[in-house]
Formats: C-alpha cells, sequence, structure tokens
C-alpha cells in the first residue's frame, strides 16, 4: 500500500534519552536467523497452511510494484515471540480463558478497576517485557533500512518493531513500556513504574498462568464484558477510498478482506522470508 502522509516518530520505548543514543541500540540483522519452519511458540498460532506457489507470487509481485509500502501490524506478528493474541480461532486468549482487557473507560472511572489492572499487570511485565523479536519483525526492519517502507502503524504495545530496529513507526495503541500521569505531564517507564509498584507492596505476591498481549494476566475471577476493536480498520477504509492497492497477510478472515486487491491467508513467519526487495 502506498501513502503519501507520514506519521510523527514516537519515543523510543527501550530508554533512549537523545535520537543519536536511540541508534546506537545494537540491532544485529541476520538473514541466517530467519526460518520456515514451525515456529517454537506454534500453541499461540492457529491452525495455518504455508504459502501456495501462486499465492507468492502475486505477493511478490505486489511488492515489486510498490516503491514505498505502509505496513500496518497487529497481534498476530507477535505469536511468533510467544505472545498470545485474543481474537484467534482456537488458540486465541477469548477462545482459551475468560481473562478481557480492561477498557479503558472503567479504568478511569473506578479504583477498584486501575487497582486490579495494576496488581495483574505487575505480575506480568516480567515475562511480557522479555519477549524479543521474530523473524518477521526483523524483516520489516530491513525492508526500512533499505527504503522500502514509508511507515510501519502497529496495534501491538510490546514495541517488538523497536526492539528489531524499526524507527518510522507510529504505535496506535501506545507502549506498554511507557508509563504518563493522567493527572501530571509526569512520563515515566515501565521498569520504573515496577520497581514503584515493588516498593509500595513488598509483601504482596501473586503468580500468573498466561500474559496476554498487553502485558495482562489472569489472576483472579474477574471478567469485563467483551469489546471489539475497530481503530485499524480505519488505514485500510481510507486506503481504498484513495484507490490505494492493498494487501493482507493474515491468518484466517479480517475485516479489510473485501478491500483487499491481494488476500494471503499465512503465517507471516513462513511468508515474509521468501519476498525478495
Amino acid at each position: 500500500m502506498r501513502v503519501q502522509k507520514r506519521f510523527l516518530l514516537s519515543k523510543c520505548p527501550l530508554g533512549a534519552k537523545t535520537k543519536s543514543d536511540c541508534t546506537n541500540f545494537d540491532f544485529n540483522f541476520n538473514f541466517k536467523c530467519f526460518s520456515t519452519q514451525s515456529p517454537k511458540f506454534s500453541q499461540f498460532i492457529p491452525a495455518w497452511e504455508k504459502i501456495t506457489d501462486d499465492a507468492l507470487n502475486k505477493l511478490q509481485d505486489f511488492v515489486d510494484k510498490s516503491h514505498k509500502l505502509f505496513i500496518l501490524t497487529g497481534a498476530g506478528i507477535s505469536t511468533e515471540s510467544g505472545i498470545p493474541d485474543y481474537r484467534s480461532e482456537g488458540v486465541g486468549l477469548y477462545a482459551t480463558s475468560t481473562n478481557r482487557p480492561v477498557q479503558y473507560a472503567d479504568f478511569l472511572k473506578y479504583s477498584s478497576i486501575r487497582q486490579r489492572y495494576w496488581a495483574r499487570n505487575f505480575v506480568g511485565w516480567p515475562k511480557f517485557s522479555s519477549h524479543l523479536p521474530n523473524s518477521s519483525h526483523y524483516i520489516l526492519s530491513h525492508w526500512e533500512k533499505i527504503g522500502r517502507i514509508n511507515w510501519l502503524v502497529t496495534q501491538n504495545v510490546d514495541a517488538l518493531h523497536y526492539k528489531a530496529g524499526s524507527r518510522n513507526v507510529t504505535e496506535l495503541h501506545g507502549s506498554a513500556h511507557r508509563v504518563i500521569c493522567l493527572s501530571c505531564p509526569i512520563k515515566i517507564s515501565r521498569n520504573e513504574m515496577q520497581e514503584i509498584i515493588k516498593t509500595s507492596n513488598p509483601n504482596w505476591k501473586a503468580e500468573a498462568v498466561s500474559v496476554g498481549p498487553d502485558g495482562d494476566v489472569h489472576i483472579d475471577s474477574q471478567v469485563v464484558k467483551e469489546f471489539k476493536v475497530y481503530s485499524g480498520y480505519r488505514f485500510i477504509s481510507r486506503a481504498c477510498e484513495k484507490g490505494l492497492k492493498i494487501a493482507i497477510l493474515n491468518i484466517g478472515p479480517t475485516r479489510g478482506d473485501k478491500h483487499a486487491h491481494l488476500k494471503i491467508n499465512g503465517r507471516s513467519g513462513d511468508v515474509l522470508p521468501k519476498i525478495v526487495v
């Protein structure tokens, strides 16, 4: 998909104070680390079939004819890093547990919800923050470095695109790696927040069974009502209105399929290493 519009670069979630610091992180790109075999965290990925030669050729042709790509990623790209998503059929957290994410309006309105959120996030943070990028993140970072990606928008809060070296990134839903006070301008890293919570709760302990795509964990039986996220769909809708070409790579259907000029049903870690740029 080609776009002309530029987005503001979000603050680096890895702790860089300046632009030069941000570029000093050692992000080694090595094609040898890529594998098209079944990923380590296959329990988080729905059933998928390897891409056919015909579909691969169509995607290759799409990429070849698109000089400046606009990339939109969702939770599915991070499942191969060991972070489960919510909606994947059969393996997503909606299908495998009663755990539901906190809604922002409830977070603002109820102190009990804020207490619940931070208790669960505190428990899940050590594991959530330790996840590393997978081959798809590194490939998209490489595409940016050689000038093939104009901008990348992600619906994920895991910062894995940044960890892989991508810099032209907009985090549509924010980042789990930064904390902003809702009553004052103070901003701190999530690691700093972890120490503050630990100091305030020296004797409080809990164990997590699983960690969600937002760092949330299930440590009690309270369930909030389900909600649907439509924010990323606006980009596909706008691109369609402008007559831009759209290609979708996903396991299973998406809301944007009806607008896609090309739909590839497959796993990103299997497909992207086969595309030549």
